[in-house]
């Protein structure tokens, strides 16, 4: 995963699970997307200020690798990687890995670019502070 990346911990709620007892394929997404949101706060970037100012970032792809499933209770890290790809897009590479043995569950990439009045992709310079 490149250099030390940002890591969010958190715990697997009961109403995230399916009737199988493992964590729901869709609720993975929640997980990867808050630890971004929780990225960008550590960066000094606040993702309803971006908004507000007009610095529309958007998911274009997002590729999951689901390697093992979550249970209710399961306490987990998901880490986060930034890097830019061509001169639009960033991409976050992220884990989740279960804390009581590390094992990894999913490797994610998310590709994301910033809209300029939500039609032309550009990448503002509030975005540098990723890199």
């Amino acid at each position: 995963m490149g250099k030390t990346p940002f890591t969010a911990d958190l715990q697997v709620r009961d109403y995230e699970c399916d009737l199988q007892g493992i964590v729901n394929n869709a609720v993975y997404q929640h997980y990867l997307e808050h630890a971004r949101h929780e990225y960008l706060n550590s960066r000094g970037l606040d993702f309803a200020e971006l908004t507000a100012l007009g610095v529309i970032i958007v998911v274009i792809r997002a590729e999951l690798d689901y390697k093992q499933a979550l249970r209710p209770g399961d306490r987990f890290s998901v880490s986060v990687c930034v890097k830019k790809l061509g001169r639009l897009k960033v991409v976050f590479e992220q884990e989740i890995r279960r804390l009581s043995d590390n094992e990894l569950m999913l490797e994610a990439s998310i590709t994301a670019v910033s809209l300029k009045e939500g039609k032309r992709p550009y990448f503002p310079e509030e975005l540098e502070k990723l890199l």
